[in-house]
């Protein structure tokens, strides 16, 4: 559960924040690296972005190398127990990285509330992801932005434990 309302006054002043041209350049290298250590020095428990949305951290092996990328995600997490993530890269022209190594490898490892395990990844298209999108933008209203800003549909993602597909 996060600390702070998103859609409270630091919420608010957040998603301006995070919707805006300038942040995004810096957050796309600054917000992932401080998360991965406080993901790393929490044994699991905790990133940063958790303070105003669900969040996990994906594993999942490179498209070209095959060596597993670590990147910590927002998320909704369904009553299924699935969790569903989006390509937003801050709003950025260009897919993140991790959504290609996704598409080429679905097989993957998540980190959420300091517990890991392997989940299956599917790209949501057509009515399923219209369906998901405002369940997403719930969670984090800059993901319209998002999209605005990058001139692109952004992936969504719907990461499945293993053994509950």
């Amino acid at each position: 559960m996060s600390l702070v309302d998103v859609n409270g006054p630091v919420g608010r002043v957040v998603q301006r924040v995070a919707g805006s041209h300038a942040f995004a350049p810096v957050a796309k290298h600054v917000v992932p690296r401080l998360d991965r250590v406080l993901n790393r020095i929490t044994g699991g428990r905790f990133v940063l972005s958790a303070l105003l949305v669900p969040s996990l951290v994906l594993t999942a092996r490179g498209a070209r190398t095959g060596e597993p990328r670590t990147t910590p995600l927002a998320t909704l997490p369904e009553d299924d127990g699935s969790f569903l993530v989006v390509g937003s890269n801050f709003g950025q022209p260009r897919h993140p990285v991790w959504t290609g190594n996704l598409l080429k490898n679905p097989d993957a490892k998540v980190t959420h509330a300091g517990r890991t395990f392997d989940v299956t990844a599917t790209l949501l298209e057509g009515a399923e992801r219209a369906d998901a999108w405002p369940r997403l933008t719930t969670v984090w209203p800059v993901y319209d932005r998002y999209v605005e800003m990058s001139g692109r549909e952004l992936r969504v993602f719907r990461l499945t434990p293993k053994g509950t597909a």
